[in-house]
């Protein structure tokens, strides 16, 4: 595997170089750093910060990493770097930013997750070790790759994988409903599309030798998500993206995605997924139908 680990010096991509080596070195994994620097000047000491990463991660057992430094914009670079050479993950560090109430992302990071074809890792907090990942799964053949890659990291690392879905909370009259939906074994062997996808994730998972088990829960998805991973403890989120169809070649982050960055303490993983976004032509076809002036 290839990973390419994106730096400009600060904390937050140390962190992104931990990260890398607890990664990298079970996965035997080849390792590249970029360090992308503001203005040209800044080049020489920023290959310094990158020579003593480079160190950080021989110690942590990790294979000797390629160096490069460069200037310009941060997300241009990152893209001219993925469009020239095949990574099988990029790794970016956290940089939070208050905006008001809550922490957000910063913007660089979510045009780096838009922008490049590979699976972005997000290296939130300082992690220690990865033993436990959750991977939130609609329950769609979609997120198929997401679950393979996932499985390849905790097959290398010895990580359990809890595959999560969220239902829509039914009426109060139909709770036992609920409580069937929530029977795990009885819904992975139903026949039903959810079930059967479930299924097969879960074996996936197991044929890499992986344990892994399912949790179905119900309610609002986000307040879900975030109930288990407080629950759970989870070392690694697993979250999706889809790309945009027609002229923007770009991936699209759904709600979810973009709430679980912004709020996660671990590190977080978003992965391609190989379902496309709503066609541009059907938007615009809808947009016309609705708002067009009518012919005179």
């Amino acid at each position: 595997m290839k990973f390419l680990i994106c730096s400009d010096g600060t904390p937050a991509s140390d962190n992104a170089t931990r990260l890398a080596a607890l990664i990298g070195t079970p996965a035997r994994a080849q390792l590249t750093l970029l360090g992308i620097a503001e203005s040209p000047a800044d080049e020489e000491p920023l290959r310094q910060t990158l020579e003593k990463q480079a160190a950080e991660l021989r110690r942590g057992g990790a294979s000797e990493a390629k160096i490069f430094a460069r200037a310009g914009d941060p997300v241009t670079q990152i893209l001219a770097e993925t469009s020239i050479n095949n990574y099988d993950l990029v790794i970016v560090g956290a940089r939070l930013k208050r905006s008001t109430g809550p922490f957000w992302q910063s913007q660089r990071t979510y045009e780096v997750i838009k922008s490049i074809e590979p699976p972005v890792l997000v290296a939130i907090g300082e992690s220690q070790r990865l033993s436990n990942f959750l991977v939130c799964t609609g329950g769609k053949n979609y997120i198929d790759d997401a679950v393979r890659l996932t499985g390849n990291f905790a097959a290398a690392l010895g990580a359990t994988v809890t595959l999560l879905h969220v239902m829509a909370e039914p009426p109060a009259v139909y709770a036992q409903l609920a409580e069937k939906e929530e029977d795990v074994d009885a819904l992975l062997d139903s026949g039903s599309e959810l079930g059967r996808n479930l299924k097969a994730e879960k074996q996936s998972l197991e044929k890499r030798g992986v344990t892994a088990r399912v949790r179905i829960r119900h309610g609002f998805v986000i307040e879900q998500v975030f109930d288990e991973m407080r629950e759970g403890h989870y070392q690694l989120i697993v979250s999706g993206s889809s790309r945009a169809r027609g002229p923007l070649r770009h991936y699209i982050m759904g709600d979810l995605t973009r709430s679980i960055l912004n709020r996660a303490s671990c590190p977080v993983l978003v992965a391609r997924s190989t379902s496309p976004a709503v066609p541009v032509n059907v938007l615009s076809t809808l947009w016309r139908k609705l708002f067009a002036a009518p012919a005179r």
